[in-house]
């Protein structure tokens, strides 16, 4: 006597090995092309922003450290080309640096220079400053 069931079963077992095998016996090749990515906003800004310098006087450090050579100073009001950015670990606390360029370039704490994504929002930003 011959039960239904165990047909179902024989045909499934090599089914699902055949299966088994075939998914995952293909071998992945390593593809060789490289992407490019189309000259557009904000990839192919040469500054991150336009930025304007809070304090009265702001000494510029030659590395995003207080403790470095002064490059220059800067004034209250004045604007800026922000280049980059670095974040800098300092004890438990982290500190974001930019770099800056206007006359001098050099590191400031982005605490003291407000960003701006365009160079009339930083304009009038210096511009009520100086009022």
């Amino acid at each position: 006597m011959c039960f239904p069931f165990l047909k179902v079963v024989d045909a499934a077992i090599p089914a699902s090995v055949i299966a088994f095998i075939i998914l995952f016996s293909c071998v992945r090749t390593k593809d060789n092309f490289s992407i490019i990515l189309p000259p557009t906003y904000p990839l192919s800004r040469p500054v991150i922003g336009y930025g304007v310098i809070v304090p009265s006087y702001i000494n510029l450090s030659s590395a995003p450290d207080p403790e470095s050579f002064s490059q220059g100073y800067m004034r209250r009001g004045t604007i800026v080309n922000v280049i980059e950015r670095k974040a800098v670990q300092k004890q438990s606390a982290i500190e974001s640096w930019v770099f800056i360029e206007g006359g001098y370039k050099g590191w400031l704490n982005e605490a003291y220079v407000y960003i701006y994504d365009y160079k009339a929002q930083a304009v009038t930003a210096s511009d009520v400053m100086s009022q």
